[in-house]
């Protein structure tokens, strides 16, 4: 079954690699989407998959790679629209 997850991440999550080791891990498990900076120093991403990749993405976020520390995430988990052709870091 597909899902949508619109997720925003509070922390310490800017200047970590958060959103190349998420474009990996993404990658790695089939998922497709975005990440990218808020201009307020929270990450946002919106990730299309197959439910259980997405979780996975969505349980990583929740903790960041090494030398992140996440504070909150706030998971909104949508219809999904099938919109993306790959994954990509939004600038």
């Amino acid at each position: 079954m597909e899902a949508r997850a619109h997720v925003l991440v509070s922390g310490m999550v800017i200047g970590v690699f958060f959103r190349a080791t998420t474009r990996d891990l993404a990658a790695s498990l089939g998922v497709k989407g975005w990440v990218c900076n808020t201009g307020a120093g929270k990450l946002e991403a919106v990730f299309e998959g197959e439910r259980e990749q997405v979780a996975r993405l969505v349980e990583f976020c929740a903790k960041g790679p090494p030398g992140a520390h996440v504070d909150g995430i706030d998971v909104r988990w949508e219809e999904h629209k099938g919109e993306f052709s790959g994954f990509e870091i939004k600038y």
